[in-house]
């Protein structure tokens, strides 16, 4: 699966999201994303939403996937970062 198909789903998801995906092999995955949705919850929570998003995918075409979850604040607070990296 093309990491852009990735982010796709994930947008779909979290509408008004900032997704970047990245990949070498089209099967470990890495995404940053940075959503309002993320407000008021921990990581776990975080990870669910987009675990959720892709659905069978995960463990399918999707053997691995990092990710880093921010609200716009958390980013802001780190300033602007590369697209994710595999690796």
């Amino acid at each position: 699966m093309h990491p852009s198909q990735v982010a796709e789903l994930i947008r779909a998801a979290l509408p008004g999201a900032e997704v970047a995906v990245a990949s070498d092999d089209q099967t470990h995955y890495s995404a940053r994303i940075v959503s309002e949705s993320f407000a008021g919850l921990r990581g776990v929570a975080r990870h669910q939403l987009v675990y959720r998003a892709l659905g069978t995918r995960v463990g399918r075409e999707i053997h691995a996937l990092s990710i880093e979850a921010l609200t716009p604040v958390e980013a802001a607070g780190r300033g602007k970062s590369p697209e994710p990296r595999i690796g």
